[in-house]
């Protein structure tokens, strides 16, 4: 059976952190595209991968 997280069974610095970062993500995510759409490199391409993850993670609440 998978434990479901509560989130305030969490300190108040994580879900200080978490929160922060849930607003900044999408913002983060739409430059870096626009960005590896100019010039892409591998570390580009990674890095946007990982975003759209992050993105997707945070709208789902998978965190």
């Amino acid at each position: 059976m998978r434990k479901r997280f509560n989130l305030y069974s969490f300190p108040t610095w994580l879900r200080n952190f978490r929160a922060i970062l849930e607003q900044f993500i999408l913002p983060l995510t739409i430059f870096q595209g626009i960005r590896t759409l100019f010039f892409p490199t591998t570390f580009d391409v990674f890095l946007l991968a990982i975003f759209v993850v992050l993105t997707i993670a945070f709208h789902l609440d998978w965190f």
